[in-house]
Parts: C-alpha cells; sequence; structure tokens
C-alpha cells in the first residue's frame, strides 16, 4: 500500500466515494483531478454537503479524505486531466463520457499498473479493469464511438447509493489487485434486477511488488 499513488480523474458521484473510500482503507497518497465546483445538484446524488456550495470538487474531497486520515497526502490539480499531467501507478478514471475516456486512456495506459474505469447509467453499474496485457486489449474494445453509446451521461438519474456501489466495486477490484488475487477485468451490475454479469474472465493481474 505504501508503494501506491491512486489518481482519482473525475469527482462527480463515483469519483467522490472512490476518494473517500480509498481514504477508509488505508491509501497513503492521492491524487485528485477536477475543474468543476459543488453544486446544489450535487447534494443529493455526490454526497456533498450544503457548506461546500461553490467549493471545488478537488478542495472539498480533500477535505473529506482530511476527516479521515489528515496525515493522507493530497495532490489536488483543479483544472481537466491534460496529457502532460504526472499521474500515480493506480488510476481511477471516472468522467462521465466515453470519449472522454478515451482521450484520457490514450495518453495513460502505458504509464500506469491498475486502471479502473466506473461506468452508471441510473442504477446500472459497469467496472472495468485493465492491469495486464489482456485485460488491457479488452478495455479498448469498450471504448465505442459516441455514435454507439447509450444516449446520455455515464452519471444520468445517478442516485447516491448506486454509486456508493460503484465506488466500492471500484475499490474492491483494486484492493484484491493489491493482495494479488483474482480480478474481474469487466463487470456489470443493474441494481434493479438484481443482476451480476462477468462479461470477461477473471485473470489475475498482480500488484508491483
Amino acid at each position: 500500500m505504501a508503494s501506491v499513488c491512486a489518481t482519482i480523474i473525475g469527482l462527480g458521484a463515483v469519483g467522490r466515494q472512490v476518494a473517500v473510500q480509498l481514504a477508509a482503507i488505508g491509501v497513503r497518497r492521492m491524487q485528485l483531478i477536477d475543474f468543476d465546483q459543488v453544486e446544489p445538484s450535487n447534494l443529493s446524488t455526490q454526497a456533498y454537503f450544503t457548506e461546500e456550495l461553490g467549493t471545488p470538487k478537488v478542495v472539498a474531497s480533500r477535505r473529506a479524505i482530511g476527516r479521515i486520515d489528515p496525515s493522507i497526502v493530497v495532490d489536488s490539480i483543479c483544472d481537466r486531466y491534460r496529457p502532460k499531467t504526472s499521474i500515480g501507478n493506480a488510476v481511477f478514471c471516472c468522467v462521465d463520457n466515453i470519449a472522454s475516456r478515451a482521450t484520457i486512456w490514450r495518453t495513460i495506459e502505458h504509464r500506469c499498473d491498475f486502471w479502473a474505469d466506473g461506468r452508471m447509467l441510473g442504477e446500472v453499474i459497469r467496472v472495468l479493469i485493465a492491469a495486464d496485457a489482456t485485460s488491457r486489449k479488452h478495455y479498448a474494445t469498450t471504448l465505442f464511438s459516441s455514435a454507439e453509446a447509450q444516449v446520455g451521461q455515464c452519471t444520468a438519474r445517478s442516485t447516491v447509493f448506486a454509486a456508493a456501489v460503484a465506488g466500492g466495486l471500484l475499490v474492491h477490484q483494486f484492493a484484491r489487485w493489491l493482495r494479488d488475487l483474482p480480478i474481474d477485468a469487466d463487470a456489470s451490475l443493474n441494481l434493479l434486477a438484481g443482476e451480476l454479469i462477468q462479461s470477461f474472465p477473471t485473470a489475475l493481474l498482480a500488484a508491483p511488488q
């Protein structure tokens, strides 16, 4: 855990949950990247607080992390992700559209050891992990064109409980990777239907020693 720096790109519904949960499991270094500020609509869906309205999300999330453990080192970047931005060895992509994911992936895929992508539409969650050659190749196939995408942003009709579940699934896969346990490279969970689907074979993706 001490050798890991986790980068979270996007601090909306899912990214906020990932940041808080990573702090709770003891990640010592984090990097937060988001250009947005907390708005009234974020209170019920993204677990921000009224006193944080108008505050940059990276600042609000850094404070939340500090409340859990003030010794965690947090680098907050109030800006869009840019290709020349330094990143940690574990990256959580929590942006809300496919085009942004594809752009970020192209600049990061060879610079991180563990990549986690959380997608959510209403109460349907998809978690994708790329951490070896096979899973990276599979992940690239999920970056379909905008014309093929389902209408609506990935966090459309989001609820805070679905975001918490999505964040938990991402952090769970990260924890398995840290412990050298098999990881699900592609899994979907439909909360309404009560269905969990693993659409890609589980692979053993080892964390760096």
